[in-house]
């Protein structure tokens, strides 16, 4: 229980970021009646368990989207534990403890998402990897915010 208390409210504190980012470099418009602040607060009301306060400036220590060369690339953080997660999950899915298995699937994993890296399209080499575009099931239950029955149920 330790391991995966507040796991919720942390994901949903990375998605709030990353979603912010995308907002603000992707779709805001700095001439609209919009301010950044109105733009991190109606996301956070999708993403908080608790309502901002309205004092909140947070948005304006964010450097890591504005400065660093991060903008509109936070999402990349959670996108890469779904992608890591996933991979993991295909040696889970041939059993841990099965050392000839867990080698065919680490040849799979070294001739496709190594061997390949940017020579190719990143969705392509993992699709050949996994046979199939990647899911976020896999972190979730990494998580422990759904479990093994739940997951593949298509409840997510």
């Amino acid at each position: 229980a330790a391991r995966t208390f507040h796991a919720g409210s942390m994901m949903m504190r990375q998605l709030r970021f990353g979603m912010t980012d995308m907002e603000l470099h992707a779709r805001y418009d700095p001439a609209s009646d919009r301010t950044v602040l109105d733009v991190q607060r109606e996301i956070a009301e999708k993403t908080s368990v608790l309502p901002m306060l309205p004092e909140d400036r947070s948005l304006c220590a964010f450097q890591h989207i504005f400065a660093g060369g991060y903008a509109a690339g936070y999402y990349s953080y959670k996108w890469a534990e779904v992608l890591s997660a996933d991979a993991f999950s295909a040696f889970e899915e041939v059993g841990l403890d099965n050392e000839q298995a867990v080698a065919e699937t680490g040849r799979r994993f070294r001739d496709t998402v190594l061997a390949l890296g940017g020579g190719r399209h990143p969705m392509d080499i993992f699709r050949e990897f996994r046979g199939r575009e990647p899911s976020p099931e896999p972190l979730l239950r990494h998580s422990g915010l759904i479990d093994d029955e739940t997951a593949g149920a298509g409840e997510v």
